[in-house]
């Protein structure tokens, strides 16, 4: 099982798992096609709970992104700082042009090193980025496919047969079907 380092609790795609895990595993309601979820009340509380993880793991997403702005900066700043030393010491040694030259050169490849550096670990950031967004997306259609797969068997539940007078029979699920019809919003009916 994969723990989230900062808190010692699942990340989002475990919780998203383990829904999946949970409706997958429903027992269907017998001489019917629809499911029964016992533990309705386990599968929001883990939904509640990825919902509310994933801004945590956008948020480390963009704190590593501040990582690298910051260290970009850093470099930035180093590479000026060899600049300036540079321009310093070759007003110092003016006669010795090859120092000079030498100086400006360490200072350009430092800087160049330092752009190169900056690259990578911003190409780094935004592959980390995009595998979480991607791993994220596809938990997101398979959570989504399986509630509209639900939502559709749930929406094909047949009516209890009539007698002769037009008087339906009492089906030995109609206390279940009333009391689920009772949960059911009205722009699910």
């Amino acid at each position: 099982m994969s723990y989230d380092n900062r808190f010692d609790l699942p990340d989002t795609e475990t919780l998203l798992r383990r829904v999946i895990d949970v409706v997958a595993a429903a027992r269907a309601i017998p001489l019917s096609s629809s499911v029964k979820l016992d533990n309705k009340d386990e599968v929001l509380e883990l939904l509640d709970e990825a919902c509310l993880r994933l801004p945590d793991e956008f948020r480390q997403a963009r704190w590593l992104l501040k990582e690298r702005q910051e260290f970009l900066d850093k470099m930035h700043r180093e590479g000026d700082d060899i600049l300036e030393a540079a321009r310093i010491r070759a007003e110092r040694m003016v006669q010795r042009t090859e120092i000079v030259r030498e100086a400006k050169h360490a200072a350009r490849k430092t800087i160049e090193d330092a752009k190169e550096e900056a690259r990578r670990l911003r190409r780094e950031a935004e592959d980390y980025c995009d595998q979480k967004l991607a791993a994220f997306e596809i938990i997101l259609e398979r959570t989504m496919k399986t509630v509209q797969a639900g939502r559709q068997r749930l929406a094909v539940t047949p009516s209890p047969p009539e007698d002769a007078e037009g008087q339906r029979f009492a089906s030995p699920t109609a206390d279940i079907d009333l009391a689920a019809e009772d949960t059911f919003f009205d722009q699910d009916r």
